[in-house]
């Protein structure tokens, strides 16, 4: 204030008294800040911790089921990439990619001797088999944080049609996000190894998809796909 005032400031006591008061409010806002910065920073560093955790789960889901390795990344990276062509808002991809992540965590549900099973289900089997999408909804509806990601693990495994489970969805009544991981999930099943039959050549399953149009894939989101399968080099022309 010297400097300002340019010859020695000899400051009465309302003078100090405002300056007082102005420096505690200076402190005030100086501490306020720092503990928003505390707290951004915890808040980064907890959803570091929630993205770490899901990618294990999505890990652990995968080694479970050795046959299927590897599925769940690449389904993930599909999806998004699926999401973005069909315009998909950005703050919606965070919830896909963790939906996607953990699309078959209720199968942690379902017994070894039926998931890991290498020759048909019986019918019994397969009720049991077809519960892991409501396993999915009672793992995951009670965390906030992991409710806006509930579409894809709930509802994958309807169908345009409404002939899918677990609640007979049908067409526009399916969440876009299930709608575009279907395609996606059938494409990866088809074209890997599995234990009851060999891997679908990328042709003979993108014909498979264009016959489950209007049936099991909502007709926009399979052109979007088919597109996209040509355009990134996943199938030869």
């Amino acid at each position: 204030m010297e400097v300002f005032y340019r010859s020695s400031l000899v400051p009465d006591d309302d003078v100090l008294r405002f300056l007082q008061i102005l420096a505690g409010q200076i402190a005030i806002a100086i501490d306020s800040n720092r503990l928003y910065e505390d707290l951004r920073l915890a808040n980064i560093e907890n959803l570091k911790a929630y993205e770490a955790a899901i990618e294990g789960w999505s890990r652990a889901m995968d080694l479970r089921d050795k046959e299927t390795e590897g599925h769940t990344q690449r389904v993930t990276v599909m999806t998004l990439a699926l999401a973005r062509t069909l315009g998909m808002p950005e703050q919606d991809l965070v919830h896909i990619r963790r939906g996607a992540l953990l699309h078959d965590i209720g199968k942690l549900g379902v017994p070894d001797h039926i998931l890991l099973k290498p020759g048909p289900l019986t019918d019994e089997e397969w009720m049991s088999m077809k519960q892991h999408p409501v396993n999915a909804y009672r793992m995951l509806s009670q965390n906030a944080f992991l409710q806006p990601a509930l579409d894809i693990p709930y509802s994958h495994h309807e169908k345009w049609d409404g002939s899918g489970y677990p609640r007979g969805l049908k067409g526009n009544d399916i969440p876009m996000a299930a709608r575009i991981f279907a395609v996606v999930d059938v494409w990866d099943a088809l074209t890997s190894n599995r234990p009851y039959r060999p891997a679908w050549s990328p042709k003979k399953a993108l014909a498979y998809i264009r016959e489950q149009v209007g049936h099991h894939f909502d007709p926009r989101v399979a052109a979007a796909f088919i597109e996209y399968a040509y355009e990134s080099d996943i199938i030869d022309e």
